[in-house]
């Protein structure tokens, strides 16, 4: 029996081992099979991700060449431009006009263009670039002010006309307008005087005013030497010589580009010259008599009777006036190119002249009185003498009152009748005196201590340019103050304040 006994333990002792040597032998079978999944998962994945890498590869080395084909056709066509531009200078206008349209898409109507007229330009792609462009590139204003400017052979009145139209401007109003310079004198050969003048002028504008043109009021723009056209064939026409054919001509093409350059900057656009004197509160004045107006059919609004001056414009106008300019700029002046417009748009070719001045009048409104007056002698036309003078401008207000610091006042000059040096400091009158000498002086002895951040000195007046003075010493300071010290007539040592 015990015998019995034992065995069967054994026997289920061994059953037991056995039993859990196959449990265990499962389940290691089983975590291995489970291992054997994942890495094969895994990589199926890792092949699926470099098949895609090798793909995206491929497209983006596609893409490379491509860029590389483009950049290789680039070189090309600029190195086939360059060639052809050898050639393109001895080419007529008519030949390269020809080419132009040769060039241009059968199944498109060719309208046309700046190139119809001026076919030179399409030599060089920055003909209707501005050269000089001096400025911050203010845009969104509500009156744009053009001043085109030449050399004359006697004397230059930009920067005198730059103060007087800056001079009556309000801090808000110098927010509200641009004031554009055009130097028409880039037409020429880069050894030639006019331009020097160009650098000259350019200069002393920046000089004269640096803050106005670091504000954004102030522009300086000059254009490339290839806009004009060749002028040597001009025709002659209405009895006027070569000479002066071709000064109208440029001139005509000198207020193309600047309206062109002036047409997106701001609402309107006035048309002035650069040898011209303001009035008091005109930029306001012009402005609320163009709101003013009871309808939009108008199209210059005029503040001065002379010429080209003073003449305002839609913006939005400008660009039909320029395509019109340009069609006849070789026949005839401004103004009448200005008067056949109008003709064109109103007049009825079966009714009389008075019919047709009275349809003009609606489109040119004339303000009253003139807010400019022309003040230049010596014209931009070689030879040219001009007297012209406003008569609807009036007379000119020859004093302008300052708020001074208290000081006490004199002068070794004689003064003329009742207008003495200390009415003149006060602000009641202007300083007459007569012819003075080289001892002659005036003397201002201040009161009380004052900062001064800037002084002003004028003299004579746009209808007597004889009466000023063209020459004088401004010292500043006794001896000790510092700066740079000289001798008045008396031996008295004053530091230099300024010429």
């Amino acid at each position: 029996m015990r015998l019995r006994n034992g065995t069967f333990l054994t026997v289920l002792l061994f059953g037991l081992c056995g039993l859990i040597s196959l449990s265990w032998y499962t389940a290691f079978s089983n975590s291995k099979g489970n291992v054997v999944d994942i890495y094969q998962r895994e990589f199926l994945a890792l092949k699926d991700r470099l098949h895609s890498a090798e793909q995206e590869n491929l497209k983006r080395s596609k893409e490379l060449n491509l860029v590389l084909d483009e950049i290789k056709r680039a070189i090309a066509e600029k190195q086939a431009l360059r060639d052809i531009n050898r050639t393109w200078s001895s080419l007529s206008d008519e030949t390269k006009l020809k080419l132009w349209n040769v060039t241009s898409s059968k199944n498109v109507l060719q309208l046309p263009s700046i190139f119809h007229h001026l076919p030179h330009l399409l030599a060089k792609e920055t003909s209707l670039q501005p050269a000089v462009h001096i400025g911050q590139g203010r845009t969104g204003v509500s009156i744009v002010m053009g001043v085109p400017s030449v050399k004359r052979e006697v004397h230059s009145y930009l920067t005198d006309t730059l103060s007087s139209l800056m001079s009556e401007l309000s801090p808000a109003e110098k927010e509200d307008c641009v004031i554009v310079v055009f130097i028409a004198e880039n037409d020429v050969n880069v050894n030639d005087d006019r331009v020097v003048f160009l650098v000259v002028l350019t200069y002393s504008v920046c000089f004269r005013f640096p803050g106005e043109i670091q504000s954004g009021l102030l522009e300086i723009i000059s254009p490339s030497i290839h806009f004009y056209p060749d002028f040597s064939h001009l025709k002659e026409s209405f009895g006027d010589p070569k000479e002066r054919v071709r000064w109208r001509t440029k001139q005509n093409l000198d207020y193309c580009f600047l309206m062109m350059y002036a047409q997106t900057k701001g609402t309107y656009y006035v048309q002035l010259e650069d040898d011209i004197v303001a009035r008091p509160n005109y930029f306001t004045t012009m402005k609320n008599f163009a709101l003013q107006q009871p309808s939009e059919e108008w199209m210059i609004l005029e503040f001065s009777q002379l010429g080209f001056i003073g003449k305002m414009f839609k913006s939005l106008d400008l660009p039909l006036i320029v395509e019109f300019m340009l069609m006849f700029y070789k026949d005839k002046p401004i103004d009448w190119l200005l008067d056949h417009i109008m003709w064109v748009k109103v007049c009825n070719p079966e009714k009389d002249a008075k019919h047709c001045d009275r349809q003009k009048a609606n489109l040119r409104i004339r303000f009253k009185p003139s807010l400019f007056q022309h003040v230049g002698t010596h014209s931009s036309l070689a030879g040219k003498i001009q007297k012209l003078k406003d008569k609807d401008f009036g007379k000119q207000t020859l004093h302008k009152g300052h708020a001074n610091p208290l000081a006490e006042v004199t002068t070794s000059l004689k003064t003329y009748q009742h207008f003495t040096l200390e009415k003149a400091y006060l602000g009641e009158d202007f300083f007459w005196a007569f012819t003075p000498v080289q001892t002659n002086a005036a003397q201002s002895d201040w009161c009380m201590t004052s900062y001064v951040s800037g002084r002003t000195w004028g003299c004579g007046t746009w209808g007597g340019p004889g009466g000023g003075v063209h020459s004088s010493v401004v010292p500043g300071a006794e001896e000790g103050r510092g700066g740079k010290f000289g001798s008045d007539h008396t031996g008295k040592r004053f530091s230099g304040f300024g010429r």
